[in-house]
């Protein structure tokens, strides 16, 4: 399924006085969300509670149907090789494919793969056809991206000590990068090093560099989720120049390009999962009885599940305004800190309620809850803390 949303006017936006998805996305939303029910959760289920993605055995056939499906290389523009969803496609689907267990680092369990770091859609075409070629057609899993240091992660411009010193045709970099995700399994990730002066934005160049590349180690680190981040530690670590991505000094500009829609997509996944919370909360309510009536009859239990599809529905609309917004090609930097803190709070908070709801039973790891209660946490430090969000959107409206 290869979906193309035509952008419309200004005057378009609200077809009938009402805004609602395209019938396209609608559409995909259901075969998503299909696909999550009969496919991925019946694999899923028979894995232990923590189970940190499926093994190979199961996820190579699990990819090979959703590929069938067109749920493949969703992110990847067109011209690269991918499906070219839009950002609000890529919402939709983020949103459904949290709606498993592992759906918090895991959407679809892995099925939906084939996506380079975006910033590889700015590197040469002979590194894009080297690196992330193989991942779009399913030769590579995954790449990681290195840019928080024991220094600091959400200033990456003043942060940023690692240094990248040219000597001829290399790079010779050092320093420690941390918090990395799928760094234990990638053959290959992109790393932000300092070229130029401390605490320039235009002094940060991008590297492609090996896994296997003499010099850099790593080390798991142990955190309250059951998918550990990685450190890494670069020592004399020799990168071809051939290896840099744009031009020197240029790596800050490049990544802030996708983390700032990255943070619309971001929220989607809490969304998702805390929508499945609620519906598993409803319908565990309706059914327990407690001082002689139901709980879904008292009503405390009433006021929490009204409040959880308020909020829902508002972080909801505010990242599909953000997603539509930078579909239109418009500024959205404050719209995407908008809606990454609402959403991941929000998503938070009617976790919390759902635990409640269920009593002793939410804590229990027969339920998924209390996995996604520490992942939803993660969620509102990862991609920039909810205050560092604050702090941009207070910037925007005073400046």
């Amino acid at each position: 399924m290869s979906v193309e949303i035509a952008l419309p006017g200004e005057t378009e936006r609200f077809p009938n006085g009402a805004w609602e998805l395209p019938e396209e996305l609608r559409m995909l939303a259901e075969t998503v969300r299909r696909f999550m029910e009969t496919e991925v959760r019946p694999l899923e289920d028979s894995l232990p509670h923590d189970s940190a993605g499926l093994p190979a055995d199961l996820l190579m056939p699990l990819q090979g149907k959703a590929r069938a499906l067109g749920l493949w290389a969703l992110q990847t523009p067109r011209k690269f090789g991918g499906a070219g969803l839009s950002v609000l496609g890529q919402v939709v689907v983020a949103e459904e494919a949290a709606r498993c267990r592992m759906g918090a680092f895991f959407p679809a369990c892995g099925a939906f793969g084939g996506n380079p770091p975006n910033v590889m859609f700015s590197a040469t075409p002979e590194q894009f056809e080297r690196y992330a070629r193989p991942i779009i057609e399913g030769q590579v899993g995954r790449a990681f991206t290195a840019i928080s240091e024991p220094s600091g992660g959400s200033d990456p411009a003043r942060a940023i000590r690692c240094r990248a010193e040219r000597c001829g045709d290399h790079y010779v970099i050092n320093g420690t990068k941390t918090w990395t995700t799928h760094a234990g399994t990638a053959p290959w990730g992109v790393v932000y090093a300092r070229t130029g002066e401390p605490g320039r934005r235009d002094g940060i160049s991008c590297f492609i560099v090996e896994s296997d590349t003499p010099g850099l180690s790593k080390r798991p680190i142990d955190v309250m989720t059951s998918y550990a981040p990685y450190e890494l530690h670069f020592d004399n670590v020799r990168v071809p120049v051939d290896n840099r991505i744009g031009p020197e000094g240029g790596g800050f500009h490049l990544a802030s390009d996708f983390l700032v829609s990255g943070r619309i997509t971001y929220a989607a996944g809490p969304i998702g999962i805390a929508q499945y919370a609620l519906e598993m909360a409803i319908e565990w309510v309706k059914q327990r009885e407690v001082f002689g009536s139901r709980l879904a009859d008292k009503q405390g239990i009433q006021w929490m599940i009204a409040d959880s599809e308020i909020e829902l529905r508002a972080a909801r609309l505010l990242m599909y305004q953000a997603a539509w917004e930078a579909d239109l090609g418009r500024d959205v930097k404050v719209d995407a800190s908008v809606c990454k803190v609402f959403g991941t709070e929000t998503a938070y908070r009617v976790l919390d309620r759902c635990v409640q709801m269920f009593g002793a039973l939410g804590l229990s790891k027969e339920m998924p809850l209390e996995r996604w209660f520490r992942d939803l946490r993660v969620k509102r430090l990862g991609e920039g803390a909810s205050e560092v969000q604050r702090m941009i959107v207070a910037r925007e409206l005073l400046r």
